[in-house]
C-alpha cells in the first residue's frame, strides 16, 4: 500500500482521484480548505478497501503543508484558485494560492523526501498560436494569456527548478478541458459542459461567450485520474509536462448540437461578447504522453457526454 497526499482532493479532480485510490486500496490524505472543493465530493471515496483521511487546511501555511506530507510517497497537487475569469478579476489572490500555495507543496514534499510530486498545469499555458487549431506539443514556446495561465508556467518551472536543484522528482501534466460528474454546474465559473447539460434540461438559454466557433480539446475526468495515476511511477517521467487530452478538438456550437440530440431538445444560445483571456481553440498532441506514460483514451469525447446527460436525467450527478 502507498500513501498519497491530494492538494485540493475534495474538488472535481481531486475527488475522483480519492475515490480511484481507496478503491484500489490505497491510503490517502487530502488536503483542502473547501474554498471550492465539497466534503460531498469525497462520499464516493470512503466506499473502498484503502484508509482515507482529510486535512482542513490552506496550501498556503507551510506548517500545514508539511503536517500533511508525514509519511507520504506520492503528491497528486491539485489545489489551485480555479478558473481564467477568476484570474482576470482577481490576479494578486490567483497569484497567493497557486503560486504561494504551490511553492509551499514543493517545499514541503522536498523536507519529506516524497517519491514523486505530479501537479496540475493547464492548456492555457500555450495560449492563441499562428495557426490556433494546430495540435499543441510539449516543446511549444508558451504564451500564457491570463494570470492564471501564468500562475501554471511558472508553477511548471518551480516543478522543473525543484527537480533539478533537489533532485525531487516532479511531473506536472497540461490539462485540457476536462469533464465529467460531480463538476459543479452552477457556478459563474463553470465548465461549459455542465452549464450547456444543465441549461437544457432546465429550459434555459445556453449562453456563449463569442461566436461559438472557439474549439476546445474535451477531456473525460477518468483520463486525467489515469494519467495522474500513471505519471506518479513513469520511468523517464520525471522533470517533463505532459499534455492530458482527448487528442480530440469540437466547437461550442457542435457540443451543443450534440447535447440536444442526447436530451431530445432544441435551445436558442444566447450569444454574448469573448471573455478576456480565453484561446481561440485548443488541440492536444498526445505522442509524449502516449510515449512516457502509456497513456491510452479510456471513455472518448462523445461516450462521456452521454454518461453526463444520463447522470444528471436520473439525479446523479452530484452523487
Amino acid at each position: 500500500m502507498a500513501k498519497y497526499l491530494i492538494t485540493g482532493g475534495a474538488g472535481f479532480i481531486g475527488g475522483h482521484l480519492a475515490e480511484t485510490l481507496v478503491k484500489d486500496g490505497q491510503e490517502v490524505v487530502v488536503l483542502d480548505n473547501l474554498a471550492t472543493g465539497k466534503r460531498e465530493n469525497l462520499i464516493p471515496a470512503q466506499n473502498g478497501p484503502g484508509q482515507l483521511t482529510f486535512i482542513e487546511g490552506d496550501i498556503r501555511d507551510l506548517a500545514t503543508c508539511h503536517r500533511a506530507m508525514e509519511g507520504v510517497d506520492y503528491v497528486l497537487h491539485q489545489a489551485a484558485r480555479p478558473s481564467v475569469q477568476r484570474s482576470v478579476e482577481d490576479p494578486i489572490l490567483s497569484h497567493d494560492i497557486n503560486l504561494n500555495g504551490g511553492l509551499n507543496v514543493l517545499v514541503a514534499a522536498r523536507d519529506a523526501k516524497v517519491k514523486r510530486l505530479v501537479s496540475a498545469s493547464s492548456s492555457s499555458v500555450y495560449g492563441d498560436r499562428q495557426d490556433p487549431f494546430a495540435p499543441k506539443r510539449e516543446d511549444m514556446d508558451l504564451r500564457p494569456k491570463s494570470p492564471y495561465a501564468a500562475n501554471k508556467v511558472a508553477m511548471e518551472y518551480y516543478c522543473r527548478v525543484f527537480h533539478q536543484a533537489y533532485g525531487l522528482e516532479t511531473v506536472s501534466l497540461r490539462y485540457f478541458n476536462v469533464f465529467g460528474p460531480r463538476q459543479d454546474p452552477h457556478s459563474p465559473y463553470a465548465a461549459v459542459i455542465p452549464k450547456f447539460i444543465f441549461a437544457l434540461l432546465e429550459g434555459r438559454r445556453p449562453v456563449i461567450f463569442g461566436d461559438g466557433r472557439q474549439s476546445r480539446d474535451f477531456t473525460y475526468v477518468t483520463n486525467v485520474v489515469a494519467a495522474n495515476l500513471a505519471a506518479c511511477t513513469a520511468p523517464g517521467a520525471a522533470g517533463l509536462a505532459l499534455n492530458v487530452a482527448s487528442g480530440g478538438s469540437h466547437d461550442l456550437l457542435e457540443l451543443l448540437a450534440i447535447l440536444e440530440r442526447l436530451i431530445g431538445v432544441k435551445a436558442e444560445p444566447e450569444f454574448r461578447p469573448p471573455r478576456p483571456g480565453d484561446v481561440m481553440a485548443s488541440l492536444a498532441d498526445l505522442n509524449l504522453t502516449r510515449s512516457v506514460l502509456g497513456y491510452e483514451i479510456g471513455i472518448g469525447y462523445e461516450e462521456g457526454l452521454a454518461i453526463l446527460v444520463d447522470l444528471a436525467r436520473q439525479g446523479k450527478y452530484l452523487a
